[in-house]
């Protein structure tokens, strides 16, 4: 059977009064006013409309049929008399000669009330997640992913770049994350992974000739959730560009980016380019972060020099951090509230003190600075009411605690943060290499596919001992919005010879390199073009547009924090005669 509607229920206003109508949705509720009398609410995906129910019958129809059933309604316009100008429907009802069930629902009760789903426990919405997609608030999340997507996709085409699809089925590599793998029926004991980024195709497009690549790529990646992360899936702008340059890439995202935020965002106001640009190690020592939130005023100061003798025991021969706040109107219990936020956050302490109206330092650790006051109030630029956030540690854990103690009392202090707005930064000059946390010996510090600033004669030049190779930065990017880190990407190492050497310089030799990376090497031998490009993501992106602190709100079917579909209860176990097919024995076993 299929149902004819004359219009959605978003549609009838006062000039469809005297018309026959069909309408047809999820009935979501009835309010009975007497025996004879009943105000019903019909919504489909555009809208409510209500229908007025005015004989017995009629009212004992729809008592037959539970709330979140599909029905249709066939019946006459009328106009309201008492209308609501909160409804974009609110001037008219409509009175029914017919009422069918389309689709009865047959549950008596709901996992929860659908236009307060966000109200309910996440793991009820994710397992009834089509009942809580019916919540127009929710729904309009997915609406605004669809539009933000149509809209790059048009805005990529009009720059002239092609969009092509790239294998989901490919070899495992080492880009930073664990690979979800797939084993192979044909090739027993070998094993497909999907892509963790469609990197190594994008430029092996760009060594094809291909002059601007681009796709809503779909990417896969075995990690841990967070508020700005799905586990499993993420989609992607990912795109590539030969013979470019940095500039070039930051052309192109500074004319896509804020016209689609201005015009889909929460907030009205988007950077214009040219976007900030921040070097890493200055927003490192400013910030406290490589994702800076630009729309706090907030910075760090080191006061390492100023109080690392001050005599308060965590301070000695640590690096110090000071967040100096104006007009400062917190109470001592939210102080402390705030600083164990920052330790829950950041697995570090944040200590304070404050500059009175008196200008008296009060609280925290004041007693410790007290001999230095005069000092410290001229050092650190204090007038009366000021409070004074301090961390300590090495160098980095400093800067990060401190920068997670800038964005808590950035939310903190409405007048340090002006929250309505999209403020862009481009994060550059990031190292090439690190000293692993777990390793420690020296790795990439992100994208190993990244041009070292300078060169083969860099690289050289670190080889020879010449000079440190943390000391060297790549030509490398990142796009930050509202302290979310949006996107990262790089000037891409088209060349053989300074591949191998920038691998040689992490222990791996060129036949490694030819091993792990086998087309990309073999195609740059054939001569491929300078090359950069940047993937920024499209769910953190919509998350932005949409206001939202989770990603899994902008997503039709997220999994939760423990990488579960719960809905349709993925991962699972699966029938041995699949195993053997694989040639797999799962050590695992199905709980009884």
């Amino acid at each position: 059977m299929v149902q004819s509607r004359t219009h959605t229920c978003n549609d009838l206003r006062l000039e469809h009064v005297g018309q026959q109508v069909t309408l047809a949705g999820w009935m979501e509720n009835v309010r009975v006013v007497s025996a004879s009398l009943a105000f019903m609410v019909l919504r489909d995906f555009y809208g409510t409309t209500q229908i007025v129910l005015e004989t017995e019958e009629m009212l004992a129809a729809v008592k037959e049929i539970n709330k979140e059933s599909t029905i249709s309604v066939e019946g006459v316009v009328r106009e309201r008399d008492s209308k609501n100008p909160n409804m974009p429907t609110g001037d008219i009802e409509v009175v029914p000669s017919k009422i069918q069930v389309l689709g009865r629902c047959q549950h008596n009760e709901l996992p929860f009330p659908i236009n307060r789903s966000r109200e309910a426990d996440e793991t009820q919405r994710l397992k009834y997640r089509y009942l809580d997609l019916r919540n127009p608030e929710v729904k309009n999340n997915i609406i605004l992913r669809c539009q933000v997507v149509a809209a790059l996709r048009a805005a990529m085409l009009g720059e002239g770049f092609l969009e092509i699809t790239t294998p989901i089925l490919t070899a495992s590599s080492p880009e930073g994350a664990r690979d979800y793998l797939v084993p192979s029926r044909k090739h027993p004991g070998k094993f497909y992974a999907l892509p963790q980024a469609p990197q190594q195709f994008k430029q092996l497009l760009m060594a094809s000739g291909f002059d601007r690549y681009f796709q809503i790529a779909p990417c896969f990646r075995d990690e841990d959730a967070r508020g700005d992360r799905s586990p499993g899936e993420f989609y992607q702008l990912d795109m590539e560009m030969a013979f470019a340059t940095q500039e070039d890439v930051f052309a192109v995202l500074e004319r896509v980016l804020p016209p689609i935020f201005a015009k889909y965002g929460k907030y009205s106001t988007a950077s214009q380019a040219p976007f900030k640009r921040i070097p890493y190690l200055e927003a490192m020592d400013k910030y406290g972060s490589d994702k800076p939130d630009l729309r706090i005023d907030l910075t760090l100061t080191d006061a390492t020099d100023l109080l690392a003798g001050c005599g308060f025991p965590p301070f000695e021969h640590q690096r110090v951090k000071a967040i100096v706040v104006t007009d400062f109107q917190g109470t001592r219990k939210q102080i402390d509230k705030l600083c164990a936020d920052v330790e829950v956050q950041s697995g570090e302490k944040a200590y304070w003190f404050r500059y009175d109206e008196n200008r008296e330092l009060v609280g925290g650790i004041a007693k410790f600075v007290q001999p230095i006051k005069e000092q410290v109030a001229e050092a650190l630029g204090l007038t009366p009411g000021c409070f004074v956030g301090l961390t300590a540690g090495p160098l980095l854990a400093a800067q990060k605690t401190a920068g997670v103690l800038r964005n808590k009392l950035g939310a903190f202090c409405p007048g340090h943060m002006d929250v309505e707005r999209y403020e862009f930064c481009w994060i550059v000059d990031f190292p090439m290499y690190e000293i692993g946390e777990e390793s420690g010996e020296l790795e990439f510090c992100h994208n190993p596919f990244s041009m070292p600033s300078g060169g083969l004669s860099t690289i050289e030049k670190a080889i020879k001992g010449e000079i440190d190779p943390l000391s060297i930065t790549a030509d490398q990017y990142d796009l930050v919005c509202n302290g979310v880190e949006l996107s990262s990407g790089a000037v891409r190492n088209h060349d053989p010879e300074i591949m191998v050497k920038a691998f040689w310089m992490v222990g791996l030799g060129e036949e490694d390199v030819k091993a792990k990376f086998p087309a990309m090497y073999h195609a740059f031998t054939y001569g491929a073009p300078p090359h950069a490009g940047i993937a920024p993501g499209v769910d953190r992106m919509v998350m932005l547009l949409a206001g939202e602190d989770s990603i899994r709100e902008i997503i039709p079917f997220p999994m939760n924090k423990n990488a579960q579909d719960v809905m349709m209860g993925a991962p699972s176990f699966v029938e041995p005669r699949q195993l053997d097919e694989l040639n797999i024995v799962c050590t695992a076993k199905e709980e009884d």
